[in-house]
């Protein structure tokens, strides 16, 4: 077991309904598409592959596709969308757990490699990554910048979400590169607010590229989202793609 916090049965059957947004196809076309590019012909395996938001609209592109999951609620739900032979899952942490056979993708999105809470977690994941890749295989992960230039001396706390029915904002802890998302939903028509918070480890663009290179793996593209728009200083996420060492010539 990692430090990755376990999502309950209550979280795992709100998680759809309150990802509906991103859930839409309009959200998730782009990430099919960049997806299905990369794994060719191949099979993909998806590392914390949740309520399968991406992974099930993936397979029915015609990519084969294999998930690891921490928490056994999440993987029910994704089971009433997919059976076990359509798209099989793998109780496990994303660090460790291994899975039989090689893929050309392996692949996080929504920036859930933060879920591991230490940097050797996170290292272990890029190793499992490449661990499972076929040569030349590509690791795909997206992830949010940390937003730490907003921030004035002082001051700990970002909104990243306001909305009549949801707050939502982060705040950090700057030397265990840490931070807490607190996010305030409300709850049916009585006006009630329900809380929820989840820790996460932030890391910037330049340390998965050190991560990278302790795994073996070399970085290939970085772009600011799906769409492959340019990856600039003023990027809020990112979208990375590291390969594995190509096929030895005959």
């Amino acid at each position: 077991m990692t430090s990755s916090e376990l999502w309950s049965r209550a979280t795992a059957e709100r998680y759809d309904a309150e990802e509906s947004e991103n859930s839409s196809a309009a959200a998730v076309e782009p990430a099919l598409a960049f997806l299905a590019e990369l794994a060719g012909d191949g099979r993909a395996l998806e590392f914390a592959i949740g309520t399968g938001r991406v992974g099930v609209p993936l397979r029915a592109r015609g990519v084969p596709v294999v998930g690891i999951e921490l928490s056994e609620h999440m993987a029910a739900v994704l089971r009433r969308k997919a059976d076990e032979e359509t798209l099989p899952v793998v109780l496990g942490d994303m660090a460790t757990t291994v899975v039989p056979g090689t893929f050309t993708l392996v692949y996080l999105v929504y920036n859930t490699i933060a879920n591991l809470l230490t940097q050797d977690e996170q290292v272990q994941c890029f190793r499992n990554a490449a661990r499972h890749l076929a040569p030349g295989g590509r690791f795909v992960v997206e992830l949010g910048v940390p937003p730490l230039r907003v921030l004035p001396p002082g001051q700990v706390a970002v909104p990243f979400y306001v909305s009549d029915h949801h707050l939502g904002f982060d705040t950090f802890d700057l030397v265990e590169q840490t931070l807490v998302s607190h996010h305030f939903t409300r709850d049916g028509e009585d006006g009630r607010y329900r809380r929820g918070s989840c820790r996460q480890r932030y890391a910037w663009p330049a340390e998965l590229d050190l991560m990278a290179r302790i795994a073996g793996l070399e970085l290939e593209e970085r772009v600011a989202d799906w769409h492959r728009s340019p990856f600039t200083g003023e990027s809020t996420q990112h979208v990375s793609v590291w390969r594995g060492p190509s096929p030895a010539r005959p």
